[in-house]
Order: structure tokens, then C-alpha cells, then sequence
């Protein structure tokens, strides 16, 4: 069962990259760091649509990192575009 969960998990993830990144080719927008958003916001989506009621797997609780390190580029990615829109001088 639990086998089942992660592959559906699994699948769903892959779905949406598979979909982002088509999406963006075909509104001719696809770069790297847009990618990563759209992907980062639909793992986030997959894992609170999928997650359990009662127990949490052990595979699970191993996201949180993943989550993490994806927020922290996340934020990285924000600070470069603020900076970039910023006039000189300002910082």
C-alpha cells in the first residue's frame, strides 16, 4: 500500500513537470529559473494533495529537506530579481 502511495506521488510530480514544461515551451517563456518556480509550486501542491491523515512514511518526512533547499533557491532566485530591478545606487 504504501508502494502505491509513493508512486502515485511519484506520478503526480512527473505529471506536473512534464505539463510545466510544455506549458512554458508553448507560451515560449521556458528558462530555467521559471521552471524551477512553476516546479517548486507544483511539488508543494503534490505533496499536500497526497499526503496522509494519520501516519506520515518515512519517505515522507525526507521532503522536508528537499522543501527546504527548494525554498532557500526559491528566495535566492527573488533576491536576484529585486536586485536586478532596483535602479543603481538604491542598495
Amino acid at each position: 500500500m504504501a508502494t502505491a502511495r509513493r508512486q502515485r506521488f511519484v506520478r503526480a510530480t512527473l505529471a506536473w513537470l512534464l505539463g510545466a514544461a510544455l506549458v512554458l515551451t508553448l507560451l515560449s517563456s521556458l528558462s530555467y529559473e521559471l521552471f524551477f518556480v512553476v516546479s517548486l509550486i507544483g511539488l508543494l501542491v503534490v505533496v499536500e494533495l497526497t499526503a496522509p491523515f494519520r501516519v506520515t512514511p518515512t519517505w515522507r518526512s525526507r521532503l522536508k529537506w528537499l522543501i527546504a533547499v527548494g525554498l532557500a533557491v526559491f528566495g535566492y532566485i527573488v533576491i536576484r530579481r529585486i536586485l536586478a530591478i532596483l535602479p543603481e545606487g538604491v542598495i
